[in-house]
């Protein structure tokens, strides 16, 4: 089982006004910089085994606070979890985008919906790619650290909601109905067979249940056994503890 937290850069002077999108140069604010280290300061006693972000800078800047102070920890790159290419879009006033026709389609029905301009792509491109980027780490990391790995990814927040929505068997047009605050942690167990949303939009608290299980004694458990009684990949019946 592999378990991913996927982590939304802090706050840029530009959050909340601008669609920045791919705009070179947008770093993180004061308040952005704060949250960061507040995040790093919560996730330190849990082990990754990699921490990975989007090119751009405000999310490179974040994990780099994620990462300054464990040993040997870098900040690697992967373009598919970079933003999503919002084309002609990019770098205008969002309360001037909220008058384009295409806004109500990116509102209620954004597997339709296409970013205009050469470099502006599908939202349903963007789940694509974010997803195939995650199962990919996820099966790189598996492979060098064992199947019970945990790693953090830094992205966008439609970029997160859409990897979240594929993770909920959420259709894409239902995606708009998740929030993912800035700095907020998200966390999913992938399984062989189902994912498991354990955490959403969590912006504070203990992280206690992401600390390496302690190893019961061999006579005591069964290989591939849960706590739940099942193999690892089963739902709790009843609701679990």
């Amino acid at each position: 089982m592999a378990t991913v937290l996927l982590v939304r850069h802090g706050l840029t002077e530009l959050t909340g006004l601008v669609l920045a999108g791919w705009t070179p140069g947008v770093h993180l604010d004061e308040r952005g910089r704060g949250q960061a280290a507040a995040l790093a300061d919560r996730l330190r006693p849990v082990p990754l085994a990699a921490i990975v972000s989007s090119p751009l800078e405000r999310c490179q800047e974040t994990a780099a606070q994620i990462a300054a102070g464990r040993h040997d920890a870098q900040v690697l790159t992967d373009a598919g979890l970079g933003e999503c290419r919002y084309g002609d879009w990019t770098g205008q006033e969002l309360k001037q985008l909220a008058k384009d026709p295409l806004w109500r389609v990116v509102q209620s029905h954004p597997s339709a919906a296409v970013f205009p301009g050469a470099e502006g792509e599908p939202l349903r491109v963007t789940q694509e790619r974010a997803v195939a980027a995650i199962r990919a780490w996820n099966d790189r990391l598996s492979r060098a650290h064992g199947q019970e790995v945990t790693w953090l990814a830094c992205s966008h927040g439609d970029v997160i909601k859409a990897i979240v929505a594929d993770a909920a068997g959420m259709h894409l047009d239902l995606f708009q109905r998740i929030v993912v605050a800035p700095c907020s942690l998200t966390v999913i167990h992938y399984t062989e067979t189902r994912p498991f949303l354990a955490r959403l939009n969590d912006v504070g608290g203990a992280v206690d249940d992401l600390l390496p299980p302690k190893r019961q004694p061999r006579s005591r458990s069964k290989p591939g056994s849960s706590r739940s009684g099942g193999d690892v990949g089963d739902a709790a019946v009843g609701g679990g503890g």
